[in-house]
């Protein structure tokens, strides 16, 4: 397909190339020399892949999104076992994904497994209408700052983790263009907030501590719900029942927790 004259397919392409030049230039040549296979984790890193999943960031929650993991990659022993692997997916959000991914090639006997995401760390809010995840959620970002990229290998367990560099991302587009746009050059610009929180649109900086509230609001609720639930059925653990009793709240991290003291507090919800 073709985007405001930037062919789709072309433009992985071109990610592919400089996503390869970043990984020869980050490895030692002995660790290069030393990968035995590379797999494409299926969606867009590989375009031939079965869509039959949903996409696994922006399921609700974590136990969702770690089954849909695991019904999309199927792993083959005989491509991991005593084998140097590079897995390739197209971007690394809340890390969910990535570390189920390790977990299935160290499972099925690699010896070390490399991580490139096509994409660069994923940072910050998306504010034009994709529920990618809250900041606190997402993996590249930690108190507020960004978080190594050496730490964020150690949480999804892989050895190396290499990721696109942003002016790569945004020539590979570029550089794809095949066909005449009517969108003038001045408003030719990527829309890269999530990368690097510079939005082409001026932002208030109150406007982030209100997503966040109507975010952590609207989980709030769902889990609450999935409490009464459980509740009702007789199928509570204590945590449901501990909010059941006391209410919720939401922590720094994004997590639905129950409330810390008895009683409703101004921001939770009776049940």
């Amino acid at each position: 397909s073709v985007i405001d004259g930037i062919s789709v397919n072309q433009s992985r392409e071109n990610m592919g190339y400089r996503l390869a030049s970043k990984i020869v230039k980050t490895l030692t040549p002995e660790e290069v020399k030393g990968i035995d296979v590379v797999i494409p984790i299926p969606e867009t890193s590989n375009t031939s892949a079965p869509r039959y999943v949903f996409r696994t960031f922006i399921m609700p929650n974590q136990n969702k999104r770690r089954q849909g993991v695991r019904r999309k990659l199927n792993s083959m022993d005989e491509k991991f076992k005593d084998r140097n692997v590079l897995l390739i997916d197209d971007s690394i959000v809340r890390g969910t994904t990535s570390r189920e991914i390790v977990s299935m090639a160290r499972d099925a006997g690699a010896k070390k497994v490399y991580f490139a995401s096509c994409a660069p760390p994923i940072t910050h809010a998306h504010i034009y209408g994709i529920d990618l995840a809250s900041p606190a959620e997402l993996i590249a970002h930690e108190n507020g700052q960004d978080r190594a990229i050496s730490e964020i290998a150690k949480h999804i367990g892989a050895d190396r983790v290499i990721f696109q560099d942003l002016d790569d991302l945004k020539a590979a587009c570029s550089e794809a263009e095949v066909s005449p746009t009517s969108i003038p050059p001045e408003a030719r610009d990527f829309e890269v907030g999530v990368f690097c929180g510079s939005y082409v649109t001026p932002v208030d900086e109150g406007y982030f501590k209100h997503l966040e509230e109507v975010r952590g609001a609207s989980k709030k609720l769902k889990v609450l719900e999935k409490a009464r639930q459980a509740v009702a059925n007789g199928l509570a653990g204590q945590k449901e029942l501990d909010m059941a009793a006391r209410g919720a709240e939401v922590t720094n991290l994004g997590e639905v927790v129950p409330a810390a003291h008895d009683g409703l507090r101004a921001d939770s919800h009776a049940i």
